[in-house]
């Protein structure tokens, strides 16, 4: 747990009797350290600009934290807030510019051609990552393969991965439609159907006999969610928040769908399956505000590499009199990494499509499908190709992939051989040498 600063009240009123505030003041003009917004468990550790003590510089940064207060509240009823501070405003408006602005019609992401894949990747991504979040510990090979292939999972990390893979897909269904307690529902039965310790858990909200908190590995209790006799009105507010579109509390649909995945990660409405229906809570309303390109990223792709900051961005928060802020700041930082993440893919798979065709340009009726599969058995030797794989990895229909398949081994690029009542494709050992042959 980060220490709690002191009270910005007792501050305030001892400051204020050493008269001390207006030159406190003139000292301290931002609201950030060096772009940061940085917690009081963090400042400590600093030295202070000038002759200031620590709590001296506290008080100047907090005062330049002006908070917008929201209708989400505490367990002793008092509202959370954000600031509004300049790295925040800056990442508004390149995630307004880079995800829900019109881009170039021979942009991958859009070409019809091969959307598909991007939109297959980030399913799988996100499936896979999110469940990791949560204690899943299969491969990501092998959750691929299990998704790609349309497999039944075979244990609870697999089945976590199946729940939030399937939970997306229907995320992108409800883009148009507005929450409800219901589709609330629905979304957390998805994602914990057979991968929670209570099977009877599933679907519904806790009650007032089941006691939830939110510990680390060694036991220390960080958060101890609202009662469950206040899910009624807390989750009522939480849907009336959602569902908002109304020009005089506007509040701005990033931030909204970011204050949405701690909303409900705060009140913990949920047993177990509260972090998974977070973030797809964050999806629906990143999708229904126009935010595009959220098909295509996996925000937990980039949570999972640094999983303690997403908990302390959250410890930040509830420990700095409900400053929202940290969150914000750390979950818009991740959007723009995702972002970025997705273009250099687009980039590196152009360079290697490119290298591709130019080592196949020779063979003629090869469709971009069949070029890209080539080039990947070229580096992945051995590996096993499936009509459902390249079906679902490529978001065609079933009889389009196997006509892709069909075609690569009749011109003896592919072997195929039956793998029980179904036929699988693999390279042949001399793959380099026939594609030498045919040029």
């Amino acid at each position: 747990m980060p220490n709690r600063p002191p009270p910005q009240l007792d501050l305030w009123t001892r400051f204020s009797q050493e008269g001390s505030v207006p030159g406190l003041l003139e000292q301290v003009r931002r609201a950030t350290v060096d772009g940061k917004y940085v917690h009081w468990d963090q400042i400590r550790h600093r030295k202070p600009p000038g002759n200031l003590t620590h709590e001296e510089w506290w008080f100047g940064l907090k005062n330049r934290r002006v908070g917008h207060s929201l209708p989400l509240c505490d367990q002793q009823q008092v509202s959370f807030q954000y600031n509004l501070s300049d790295p925040l405003s800056l990442h508004l408006h390149q995630v307004d510019t880079w995800a829900a602005g019109v881009i170039g019609h021979k942009e991958p992401v859009t070409d019809p051609e091969t959307k598909g894949y991007y939109l297959m990747r980030s399913l799988v991504d996100e499936a896979i990552t999110s469940s990791q979040l949560e204690g899943a510990s299969t491969t990501r090979a092998v959750a691929k393969r299990m998704l790609l292939e349309d497999r039944s999972p075979r244990d609870r990390s697999e089945r976590m991965i199946m729940n939030n893979y399937r939970t997306m897909q229907r995320i992108l269904e409800l883009r148009d439609e507005n929450m409800t307690a219901d589709l609330l529902l629905e979304i957390h039965g998805m994602v914990t159907d057979g991968a929670i310790d209570n099977a009877s858990a599933s679907g519904r909200f806790r009650r007032p006999e089941e006691t939830v908190v939110v510990a680390d590995q060694y036991g220390e209790i960080l958060h101890v969610p609202p009662p469950a006799a206040e899910l009624d009105w807390r989750i009522g507010r939480l849907l009336e928040f959602a569902n908002r579109d109304d020009p005089s509390s506007f509040v701005h649909p990033f931030l909204k769908s970011m204050i949405l995945h701690f909303w409900l990660a705060f009140d913990h409405p949920f047993v177990d399956g509260n972090g998974r229906t977070a973030r797809a809570l964050f999806y629906w309303s990143m999708l229904k505000h126009g935010y595009w390109l959220f098909e295509y990223i996996s925000i937990s792709k980039i949570i999972v590499k640094a999983h303690a900051q997403y908990a302390m961005a959250f410890l930040y928060s509830e420990t700095d009199e409900n400053d929202l802020t940290y969150f914000l700041h750390y979950h818009s930082g991740v959007v723009l990494k995702a972002i970025n993440e997705l273009h250099a893919h687009i980039e590196r798979r152009a360079r290697e499509l490119a290298d591709a065709s130019a080592e196949l340009k020779s063979l003629s009726g090869l469709n971009h499908r069949q070029r890209a599969l080539i080039a990947h058995a070229l580096e992945h030797p051995g590996d096993l190709y499936s009509v459902t794989y390249h079906q679902h990895a490529n978001r065609v229909v079933y009889e389009t992939a196997r006509r892709d398949l069909l075609g690569l081994a009749s011109s003896g690029f592919l072997k195929k051989r039956k793998v029980g009542k179904a036929w699988s494709f693999t390279s042949p050992a001399d793959l380099q040498e026939k594609l030498r042959r045919s040029k």
